[in-house]
C-alpha cells in the first residue's frame, strides 16, 4: 500500500468512519478505492482533491504526508471528546426532551446570562 493510501486510511479511521462512507461522499465506488490501494499508485489530482476535501486534510498530507492541518482539529476534536464524555449524561437527557421542552431549555440557558 502506498503512503497516499496508508495516510487516508488513517484519517479514515481518525474520523472514525470507513473506506465505503469515504467513497459515497467522494461519488464514487469504493471498488475505485480498492483499486488504487492494490495497484499502490496514488489517484488522480482530481481524486486525490475530493478525497482530501472529505478528510479536512491537504491533498500535500496525502500525498507527502506533510503540512497536515489536521493537528489542530485532532486538538479540537480532542477537547470536545473530553467535553462531551464529562456532560455525556446531560447530552442524553437533552437528546430525549420533546421539541417544546428544548426550547424551554434554550430559553432558559439564554436568559440565565451565558
Amino acid at each position: 500500500m502506498s503512503d497516499f493510501w496508508k495516510r487516508v486510511d488513517e484519517e479514515i479511521e481518525y474520523k472514525g468512519i470507513n473506506r465505503a462512507s469515504l467513497a459515497r461522499k467522494c461519488n464514487f465506488s469504493v471498488t475505485n478505492i480498492g483499486q488504487g490501494i492494490k495497484s499502490g499508485s496514488t489517484p488522480s489530482a482530481d481524486t486525490a482533491v475530493k478525497i482530501a476535501s472529505v478528510l479536512g486534510v491537504t491533498v500535500e498530507y496525502l500525498v507527502t504526508g506533510s503540512n497536515s492541518p489536521s493537528n489542530q482539529n485532532k486538538a479540537q476534536e480532542s477537547e470536545q471528546l473530553r467535553l462531551y464524555r464529562k456532560h455525556s449524561e446531560i447530552i442524553k437527557k437533552c437528546e430525549q426532551l420533546s421539541p417544546e421542552k428544548e426550547q424551554l431549555l434554550a430559553n432558559f440557558i439564554e436568559n440565565f446570562g451565558f
